[in-house]
């Protein structure tokens, strides 16, 4: 899982989606991160940038509250690190999965120096998953607003797959996940129907007009700063 979020294959399931994320956090961490800058990735999970970001000599370090993270957060959402010493935070979906988003944002900030740069992406559309819980989802309009009321300046937002595409990987998923209990060969149906579909979608990508997939993402993908208190 930890190679496939990075370098998704175009018979995964989700390649549309994460083929992109993976260019653009690639991107806005070489334009924005200089080498040797601390990265918090803050609900890190398996840390599956973490190979990405070490390549652009970032002082990348994973935080999750398992045990297997770099940082360990604590029961009140705290790394341990101090105030003011992480010259880039990542979040790549986590906010849907968040209860708190003051406390989550507040740690952001904590965490930020007043230079520092957030790259943080959450679902416009896309399917309950909870990990363990899911809460919530975004317009680009609203997680503007959202992080903005808890003290960051949004510079960029990047809008990831569109409506047209979106509902191919939600067909993709719900029939993968049926043809893969289909003993033997559903792994190798599941992913020959993943090739057909996916490039079904690129298609699709295509022909959606920018205007309606910049507000109707399945994926945003912001670069924003703290503002000063």
């Amino acid at each position: 899982m930890r190679r496939n979020r990075a370098a998704p294959r175009i018979w995964d399931t989700d390649w549309l989606m994460l083929r992109p994320l993976a260019s653009r956090l690639r991107e806005q961490a070489q334009r924005h991160v200089p080498p040797n800058t601390l990265m918090v990735d803050l609900g890190c999970g398996e840390e599956p940038y973490a190979d990405m970001m070490r390549q652009m000599k970032i002082d990348y370090r994973g935080a999750d509250i398992d045990d297997g993270a770099t940082l360990k957060i604590d029961q009140q959402g705290r790394v341990p690190l101090d105030d003011y010493t992480a010259g880039a935070v990542l979040s790549v979906q986590v906010l849907e999965h968040v209860r708190d988003l003051n406390s989550y944002c507040a740690e952001i900030w904590r965490l930020l120096k007043d230079d520092g740069v957030l790259l943080l992406s959450t679902h416009g559309t896309w399917l309950y998953h909870p990990h363990p819980e899911d809460h919530r989802r975004w317009t680009r309009t609203g997680l503007i607003a959202d992080l903005s009321d808890r003290g960051f300046t949004v510079e960029e937002v990047h809008a990831i797959v569109g409506p047209l595409a979106t509902t191919t990987m939600l067909r993709l998923t719900g029939f993968a996940f049926f043809l893969r209990r289909i003993p033997f060969i559903g792994s190798t149906l599941a992913a020959f129907l993943a090739v057909v579909m996916n490039l079904r979608a690129v298609l699709e990508e295509y022909v959606t007009p920018a205007q309606i997939r910049d507000d109707n993402a399945c994926v945003f993908l912001v670069r924003a700063r703290k503002v000063a208190k």
